[in-house]
This record gives C-alpha cells, sequence and structure tokens, in this order.
C-alpha cells in the first residue's frame, strides 16, 4: 500500500534537481535500474517522458535569468534531435547487458570529471 512513497520522494529529489539543470533524469534512471529494478530500455523511455514535463516547468526561469544562449539554440536543439535518434535507435539494437555497461561507463567518467576537472574561476 505505501509502494508509492519511495518513488514519490525519488521523483521529487530528481525533480528539484533537473530543474537547477544538474542531471536529476539521469539519477532517475540510476534509481530505476539500480533499486527498483526497472529494465534499462523501459527506465529509459519512462526518463524521457519525465524529462519533457520537468524540462518545461525549469525553462520558462532559465531564460528569465539570462542562462539560455540564444544564438546557440538552435544549431544545439538540431543536432541533439538528430544525436537522440540515432542513440535510441543504438539503444534497441544492442544488448541490455552492454547497454548498462556503456552507461555506467558513462557515469564513471562523468563523475571523475566532475571530481577531478579544472575548475572554472
Amino acid at each position: 500500500m505505501k509502494n508509492w512513497i519511495l518513488p514519490l520522494i525519488v521523483g521529487g529529489a530528481t525533480g528539484v534537481l533537473s530543474g537547477f539543470g544538474v542531471g536529476g533524469g539521469t539519477l532517475l534512471l540510476v534509481y530505476m535500474t539500480a533499486f527498483a529494478g526497472v529494465d534499462q530500455r523501459l527506465a529509459q523511455g519512462i526518463n524521457l517522458l519525465y524529462f519533457l514535463p520537468a524540462g518545461l516547468m525549469a525553462l520558462p526561469a532559465h531564460m528569465k535569468n539570462g542562462y539560455i544562449e540564444k544564438p546557440v539554440l538552435l544549431p544545439a536543439i538540431g543536432a541533439g534531435l538528430i544525436c537522440a535518434a540515432l542513440s535510441a535507435w543504438a539503444a534497441t539494437a544492442i544488448e541490455v547487458g552492454l547497454l548498462k555497461k556503456c552507461f555506467g561507463a558513462f557515469l564513471i567518467v562523468i563523475g571523475l570529471i566532475e571530481l577531478f576537472g579544472r575548475k572554472k574561476e
């Protein structure tokens, strides 16, 4: 009966992180695959549906505060759409075990870059 409390807390926490722009959707994906036992591909689909309203809710505040560089917006959106389509096709073509390893490696690399990367002043 109380099986909805933890997903509610995780969804709320990742929503806050998404609003800050720090990858709440990625953390949601980690929660779903590592702790909730959701299949990797299903978790990816849920994450995509989660990101759309979360991103749309955060966008007006970021635009109001001038955190959107309009000259790079269209090229970034175009590249993002093309790469998302190719990546979605690739994710459905490879086996789930390899997909999990690639995602894990991605998280490790990003974590190392964040820990040991050069600090900007």
